[in-house]
């Protein structure tokens, strides 16, 4: 997305997943899906967003280099900045979904 090659509007929420699924069930198709959700989740978990995991790796390598922990307040204001960068994300994705439903 960022080089341009994918367009932004790939990106899907909830309905864009029940639409990977598809309307007959096929039990490999459903845990194939499922693992690789999980596996995505598990990457975007890593990223170094203060709201997320990789976001206290950062601030617990940056106290392993430094020698010194960063402020209650400075942590509470990243982990604020994170979680509207998530909510953003989110917004964005259900947003592009229900573009999708009526275009």
């Amino acid at each position: 997305m960022f080089t341009g090659e994918v367009s932004a509007k790939n990106v899907s929420g909830p309905v864009g997943m029940a639409k990977i699924y598809g309307s007959t069930w096929d039990w490999t198709k459903f845990w194939s899906i499922t693992g690789l959700i999980s596996m995505i989740l598990a990457f975007m978990n890593l990223l170094p967003i203060p709201a997320l995991d990789g976001g206290h790796v950062v601030f617990l390598l940056y106290e392993m280099v430094s020698g010194r922990t960063p402020s209650d307040k400075f942590l509470e204001n990243a982990q604020k900045v994170g979680m509207v960068i998530l909510l953003a994300l989110m917004v964005f994705a259900i947003g592009n979904d229900i573009l999708k439903l009526f275009a």
